[in-house]
């Protein structure tokens, strides 16, 4: 069994720690900020009509909690193993089990060694956010938040939830918005302009956002007449939210500039990471309502 709270990581190096775990012939990894613990499998009580990936469902320590399986998720045949392990994880405000053939071990690695996946990848391309290669090996960071809105679109942003927010002139304001998805850069891209953003500056990782807000440093003018708000995720290959966040407050001509961490790994277990790094606001994915009305008290305060 791995507790979560047994791993130490400094927040802001631009590192992550990934659970190494085996379904099939592939090499997987979840980011370990995702990871509850690792348990044996339990009794399975199965639902009525439940999505082919949930073999139903489990109770620990009180919680009812629903258990994925990752095989048949990413459509291998191999059923079950004497090996399985069952993953508890925790994101997007929800806890989810998932049943894997089983785990190996835990690498440290930098977010600049982690690679976008290519177009080109068959098969297994939208349901892989990154790939990493260790010890000669590759190993498949999966998209579990896919999996889970494959199974529940519920649990994706919803739209319709923007209608409850203060109506204001959101034209002027100046956003640069750092995310990996390209789903969630489509969608945060609807739903910003929906709620009536015009100048929205999107960026794929970290990195090449924070590129971009050094090209203000050298002018006469402060960051403020160039971009009023920074929203970014955590996970993302190159540069991930927090070191992002790290980096841009260290640097006095950008430390004045609000940040808004929007990811699923807003928790009440990490939520202290954002805040050692001076970020000034998060919300947790999917609750896009929430998002606007943060970036509503940080631009019009």
């Amino acid at each position: 069994m791995m507790n979560q709270k047994d791993i130490l990581l400094e927040t802001g190096t631009n590192e992550l720690e990934i659970v190494e775990f085996i379904v099939g012939e592939n090499k997987f990894g979840i980011n370990v900020m995702k990871v509850k613990e690792i348990i044996q499998p339990l009794p399975v009580t199965p639902v009525p009509h439940a999505h082919r990936y949930v073999e139903g469902i489990i109770e620990l320590r009180g919680e009812v909690l629903p258990v994925v399986n990752v095989a048949r998720a990413i459509g291998n045949d191999q059923e079950f193993t004497e090996k399985d392990k069952l993953i508890v994880t925790e994101f997007n405000k929800m806890k989810v089990v998932f049943r894997v053939h089983t785990v190996t071990q835990i690498h440290r690695v930098s977010w600049a060694q982690i690679e976008k996946p290519s177009e080109m990848y068959q098969g297994l391309e939208t349901q892989i956010t990154g790939v990493v290669k260790i010890n000669g090996e590759m190993i498949l960071l999966l998209d579990f938040e896919r999996i889970v809105v494959d199974i529940n679109p519920e649990s994706a942003i919803q739209k319709d939830k923007l209608r409850n927010t203060i109506a204001r002139d959101r034209s002027g304001k100046k956003i640069v918005v750092a995310e990996d998805s390209p789903l969630l850069r489509q969608l945060l891209n609807e739903t910003l302009t929906e709620a009536g953003f015009r100048h929205i500056e999107f960026f794929e990782n970290g990195k090449d956002a924070f590129e971009y807000l050094q090209g203000f440093v050298d002018g006469e003018k402060s960051i403020g007449d160039y971009v009023d708000l920074l929203i970014t995720d955590i996970e993302m290959p190159q540069m991930d939210g927090l070191h992002l966040t790290k980096r841009v407050k260290e640097t006095p001509e950008l430390e004045a500039l609000p940040i808004i961490i929007f990811s699923s790994l807003i928790t009440d277990d990490l939520r202290h990471k954002g805040q050692q790094v001076g970020v000034n606001a998060q919300v947790s994915k999917p609750e896009i309502h929430t998002l606007v009305e943060k970036m509503d008290d940080l631009l019009f305060a």
